[in-house]
């Protein structure tokens, strides 16, 4: 199964780079680094969720009406003339909803390791949830998951953390519940890179988005 960080590592994967790059004024390879990290902590959070049943059935309910992939299938509509505002409202509303009041923490931790304002990062996120969900729904239909018990097994296979995945797991609820110094955004981003059998360390990602390996 692919890993969330292939989504970015793709020719997809640099046309949402590129689109959120100019919906949010912030310099392409910032917001990758921003993207790299985000997309796992978002993945662990919706992980986290999903681990009850009334938030397995949540998100299967999403992924089963609104959030289907489709909105991968025309990145061009989404991005071109700007992302609009329905959008990014459902983009809020999923954050709101995956991190439970956590926002803060999470746009904090990120804007540390990437030199980032706070709110930069914030409008990064709200444009990245519901493509991040759409991609959730995707792979939810291309592994004929029909089941909210099911969805954590999807979910951890994204993640691709393999035994290392509880410590993973730690880390994301670290993030979410303020208790780190950002740091932990180093532990987590190097777990998944590894985890998915990448290069190691954001320099190796970052070459298969620019292409420059």
């Amino acid at each position: 199964m692919s890993g969330i960080l292939d989504l970015l590592n793709s020719d997809m994967g640099r046309q949402i780079v590129s689109g959120v790059s100019a919906e949010t004024n912030q310099p392409a390879d910032k917001t990758a680094k921003v993207l790299q990290m985000a997309l796992p902590v978002l993945m662990g959070a919706m992980k986290r969720n999903a681990s009850s049943s009334e938030g397995a059935a949540g998100l299967m309910g999403a992924l089963n009406n609104k959030h289907d992939g489709s909105i991968l299938d025309n990145l061009g509509g989404l991005f071109g003339g700007g992302v609009n505002e329905e959008v990014k409202q459902d983009g809020m509303g999923i954050l709101g909803h995956v991190l439970g009041g956590s926002q803060g923490n999470v746009a904090s931790a990120l804007s540390q390791k990437s030199g980032m304002d706070s709110q930069s990062v914030m409008n990064i996120l709200q444009i990245a949830a519901p493509i991040i969900l759409g991609y959730l729904g995707k792979q939810q239909r291309q592994q004929n998951v029909q089941s909210p018990d099911a969805l954590g097994g999807l979910l951890g296979g994204l993640l691709g953390g393999g035994k290392t995945q509880q410590k993973q797991q730690s880390l994301i609820e670290s993030i979410l519940d303020g208790n780190n110094d950002g740091s932990i955004i180093d532990d987590l981003a190097g777990m998944v890179l590894s985890g998915g059998k990448k290069k190691s360390g954001l320099g190796g990602l970052l070459g298969g988005l620019f292409g420059k390996r």
